[in-house]
């Protein structure tokens, strides 16, 4: 049985995460948040203090016993993706701008992300898959039948992040968060592992002037079309 893929990739503040949400429950599909394997990630290998001595081939293989044992759950429904930790939701604490530095440092690390590929791959169950992040069509699901590429400016991005961040509670300035998108763009970008680029073949939609109703609108024209009936 052929098992339907529909990727989405992006940069940081796209609205790929939101929209592969809305798609996985309009499809009935299983859902795969790349991005947030590499957050949890990070995030626990912070919290263990081994963030920022993984150039110690020691501390590097506890680094990849640390990914392999991750106990993840997606929940997607047409609101957005809760994310499950062991059991506990971890949706929220994951999401702040110092946890996506630690999962773009874990990112750019080969052993940590060949840990993370067996994962993603498994995610890849019937009826089908959306999965979402920034090489699920280069790298880890290159048969997808469907391959969106989502983007927008780092200025309406950065805009969507404040607002996002605010409704959390969170004091932070568009200046800041302008900065970080960019840096991070500029090492998502340039990784020598799996950098962040469309697929040859990837539908390509800029957001920046578009409401999620119209990008969802476009996204699901093409799916439909790419499917296998």
């Amino acid at each position: 049985m052929t098992i339907q893929i529909i990727t989405i990739d992006g940069p940081s503040g796209s609205g790929k995460g939101t929209l592969a949400a809305k798609l996985a429950s309009h499809y009935q599909f299983h859902l795969l948040d790349s991005g947030a394997l590499y957050r949890l990630l990070g995030l626990s290998l912070h919290q263990k203090g081994l963030l920022d001595t993984l150039d110690d081939e020691s501390v590097l293989q506890q680094g990849v016993t640390i990914a392999t044992n991750l106990d993840i759950v997606f929940k997607s429904t047409e609101s957005g993706t809760t994310i499950l930790l062991d059991g506990e939701d971890v949706t929220q604490t994951i999401r702040t701008e110092r946890v996506g530095e630690f999962a773009s440092k874990v990112a750019a690390i080969p052993a940590l992300r060949a840990a993370l590929v067996d994962r993603q791959h498994a995610f890849a169950q019937a009826p089908g898959l959306v999965a979402d992040g920034r090489d699920m069509a280069t790298s880890i699901f290159p048969q997808a039948q469907a391959k969106i590429y989502l983007t927008a400016s780092a200025e309406s991005r950065a805009e969507r992040r404040v607002k996002q961040l605010q409704g959390m509670g969170l004091d932070v300035k568009i200046g800041d968060i302008l900065a970080n998108i960019q840096a991070r763009d500029k090492r998502d970008m340039e990784r020598t592992v799996a950098p962040l680029k469309p697929a040859a073949d990837a539908y390509i939609i800029d957001s920046s002037e578009l409401n999620i109703d119209e990008v969802f609108k476009l996204m699901t024209d093409y799916v439909d079309a790419h499917l296998a009936k």
